[in-house]
């Protein structure tokens, strides 16, 4: 492969440009293996601080990964799910889309782009609810949700993403966004899904949000016991 041009890059497009490459060299070296899944189940991974201890590759011997958008410079997901019209454009000119799965919202910024799976109808949601309901549409038993923090950083008041300073993200300081769309958005997947089991990852501090008890099929895991279950130490 071609050595990158580090003048023609700011200092964070070459890094992703380097770990979008390393994906792309996993990928060929690889040797096409058969997965057998125990369980019916997937992973789908938001962007919040709390799942950094957790590597995705791991993952992938166990189920299938919905991830959302700059997952994708470091990891291929089995499904990358992004809704931000910036971050679209940067998956496009990455090329990304031509070799992996990638669902967006239809859009006229983007709309002769191709190698996009798009949303239809339009749901207008983020992309980490989006990502829970394509799963959940897609039938599984067991849904595991990690990185779902919805509260900032520092008694919820900076930004909380793993991908925060770099390029079309806000700055590490910046304010967080409120979370309410986020969890209604969640709490409404959760609902109308009442036969797949829902089961969030959160850390010690974890924020639980008293909406989602109502739900029967709805539980909180520690990130430890998680990590025992699947072997991950």
């Amino acid at each position: 492969m071609a050595k990158i041009d580090k003048t023609k890059y700011s200092k964070q497009e070459y890094k992703a440009l380097k770990a979008l490459h390393k994906v792309k060299n996993h990928r060929k070296k690889s040797s096409p293996i058969k997965i057998q899944y125990s369980n019916n189940i997937a992973f789908v991974l938001g962007n919040g601080v709390s799942r950094k201890t957790i590597d995705p590759y791991d993952l992938k011997l166990h189920g299938k990964i919905y991830g959302c958008n700059a997952i994708y410079r470091t990891f291929a997901p089995d499904y990358l799910i992004a809704v931000d019209v910036k971050m679209v454009l940067e998956i496009n000119d990455s090329g990304y889309q031509r070799e992996n799965i990638v669902w967006t919202n239809p859009n006229r910024a983007y709309e002769a782009l191709s190698g996009f799976y798009f949303f239809n109808p339009n749901k207008g949601w983020s992309s980490g609810p989006t990502a829970l309901w394509l799963a959940a549409e897609h039938g599984y038993d067991r849904i595991y949700i990690l990185g779902f923090d919805y509260v900032g950083l520092k008694n919820g008041k900076i930004v909380n993403n793993l991908y925060a300073g770099t390029k079309n993200y806000k700055k590490v300081n910046d304010n967080a966004t409120y979370y309410g769309n986020w969890l209604r958005q969640t709490m409404l997947t959760i609902r109308n899904f009442r036969n797949t089991e829902f089961i969030r990852i959160i850390d010690k501090v974890g924020f639980k949000p008293g909406n989602l008890k109502e739900y029967s099929n709805y539980t909180t895991m520690n990130i430890e016991k998680f990590k025992k279950l699947f072997g991950l130490f």
